[in-house]
């Protein structure tokens, strides 16, 4: 029994000999905003660090959500082993419940990213087989062929972490979302130590995000933030404080209920996502409130308005969020007036400094005063800057670098960073998704790509919204809509009743009767022309004809190409 133990493993340690290459596959995360997924395979296996969504632009109209291409992971299923979590915001952990619909595997995770998840995952009714594994930062998972690692960084979440990948080839290290705090709202600082030590051991290849990477010097400390809260709040004698932030910033919100309690103030908690970030980083012990501070939103008429703090969600302007319904007198506890000082405590995210500019105008025609990050520091960036990047890699000494996480202004501005510090550029890959990047000891190249992009989900769809249906959306809602109902005997072929056209988003029916009739009159024509015809196709014809027609009819008279629909009932 002993040799066969012995055999057993002397085969395993030949197969890992045998191992001198590993993959790494984007499949989101890179030229983007979002949806964070990287693969890496080394011999027979396959993780994923990361699975999240990302938020629709104006080019999705009607998508709630978008996810990667999970194919490649549900095609090599049998190989897949686990997906490793960075930390718990959605643009990293959102696409984990769309994941485990297709492929149950094991997801670890540090406890606060899980608490989050566990609840998401509740939301569609999977957590009860879902497989959540808390891990520790500085504790290691071993893998058959890989052992992966997590490392303390700083965030703006807590319970962050950085991964680091040891296999036979070397080490791989992603960084994660990272920067360096060294006055910590919670815990403790990054642990440059432990990037120190995997520098002086070797580091085959370095995956470092690039969001702030434009920005010279450091990102400053959290605490800052909350110096800014208790002057705002300190001059805010006679107004209702209203805070938009993201919910999945434990320590911003911490610090808001912080100053709330420093200056007298009840805090109501408004939005479905911060109720249940709140509750769940409260349970874990992420947050400390004393009994009594936080009431029901319900109670804010009972208190006057220097008596409350109403912390919501909808920083980024988004449509039906907390703060655009109350922007819009939409919401159905809270009314913004006069009394109201409104801080948007967040950056725009690339793509939604529209939406946030809509918001903060209407709250202004509504009367309330309105601070935000231009002209307060009522944010910091939970992402590293310049020079915090610098030091990494500095303390890394990665042979092979990789930017991830930015569009590609982004990476490429990463890669010249990591070059000054000494990376050859040949040894720097700036990569998409779905490219193979595969490294040995000696060297990085892209060797193919896999099935990558982006997957639709729109209310209970998911990637049942293609190119067709969102070019129809876009054509919708650029020149509406016009549609022709016409009743026909079709075996007489006689034309029943005059056709009726509707108009939805073209023209006001009212003031352009004069068009309408022509539409109309220009249907009954080719309607009898197609009827005239001897031919047995000749309603299908006429459906093709009346499409043709009046688009040109209508485009003459208006430069407009409205969406046509003809209805055509036969009795």
């Amino acid at each position: 029994m002993i040799h066969t133990h012995l055999m057993f493993f002397y085969k395993e340690e030949i197969y890992l000999k045998r191992i001198d290459k590993v993959r790494i596959i984007p499949l989101g995360g890179l030229n983007e905003i979002g949806k964070n997924l990287t693969l890496i395979e080394c011999g027979k296996d396959i993780i994923a660090i990361d699975c999240g969504i990302a938020f629709p632009d104006e080019d999705l109209p009607g998508v709630d959500y978008v996810i990667p291409d999970l194919q490649y992971i549900v095609k090599n299923a049998d190989r897949f082993r686990a997906v490793f979590l960075t930390h718990g915001h959605e643009d990293h952990i959102g696409a984990i419940p769309y994941l485990l619909r297709q492929i149950n595997v094991p997801i670890y995770g540090t406890r606060l990213t899980l608490g989050i998840v566990e609840n998401k995952l509740r939301e569609f009714r999977l957590d009860k087989t879902a497989q959540l594994i808390e891990v520790k930062p500085g504790q290691t998972v071993p893998m058959d062929t890989m052992s992966i690692e997590y490392i303390h960084v700083n965030h703006s979440i807590a319970d962050s972490a950085a991964i680091a990948i040891h296999t036979p080839c070397g080490t791989l290290l992603h960084t994660g979302d990272f920067k360096i705090d060294v006055t910590p709202i919670q815990g403790e600082m990054i642990d440059l130590a432990r990037f120190g030590e995997l520098g002086n051991a070797g580091v085959l290849a370095m995956m470092c995000e690039s969001t702030n990477i434009e920005r010279p010097g450091f990102a400053s400390s959290e605490r800052k933030v909350g110096e800014s809260f208790s002057t705002i709040f300190r001059g805010a004698t006679n107004k209702r404080i209203i805070v938009a932030t993201f919910a999945s910033n434990v320590d911003r919100v911490q610090q808001i209920i912080n100053a709330a309690i420093a200056f007298g103030r009840k805090v109501a908690v408004s939005g479905r996502s911060m109720v249940t970030v709140l509750e769940v980083a409260r349970q874990l012990g992420y947050m400390q409130v004393p009994d009594g501070v936080i009431i029901d939103i319900d109670q804010i008429n009972r208190y006057n308005p220097e008596e409350l703090v109403i912390v919501t969600t909808g920083s980024q302007g988004e449509p039906m969020s907390a703060l655009y319904r109350m922007a819009y007198s939409d919401h159905k506890k809270v009314e913004i007036g006069p009394q109201d000082l409104v801080v948007l405590s967040s950056s725009a995210i690339p793509g939604n400094e529209k939406l946030i500019n809509r918001v903060i105008n209407e709250l202004y025609r509504s009367g309330a005063d309105v601070v935000y990050e231009s002209y307060a520091g009522v944010h910091v960036s939970g992402h590293a800057c310049q020079e915090e990047t610098k030091l990494l890699i500095g303390l890394v000494k990665p042979k092979f670098f990789i930017p991830i996480h930015g569009e590609f202004r982004h990476l490429k501005k990463n890669a010249i960073v990591a070059n000054s510090m000494g990376v050859a550029k040949e040894n720097i890959v700036v990569a998409n998704i779905g490219n193979i990047i595969e490294i040995s000891r000696e060297k990085i190249e892209i060797v193919g790509t896999v099935p990558a992009g982006r997957t639709l989900v729109d209310g209970l769809g998911v990637g049942d919204v293609g190119s067709i249906v969102l070019r129809d959306r876009k054509h919708l809602s650029q020149d509406g809509l016009v549609v022709v109902v016409a009743v026909v005997d079709a075996e007489n072929r006689e034309i029943v009743s005059s056709p009726e056209v509707v108009s939805r988003g073209f023209v006001y029916i009212k003031e352009n009767t004069d068009l309408l009739d022509n539409v109309r009159k220009l249907t009954e024509t080719i309607l009898w022309q197609a009827a005239d015809e001897k031919n047995e196709e000749w309603l299908y014809n006429a459906k093709t004809k009346l499409k043709d027609d009046l688009g040109k009819y209508i485009f003459e008279q208006t430069k407009r190409r409205p969406m046509i629909l003809t209805v055509i009932k036969e009795i």
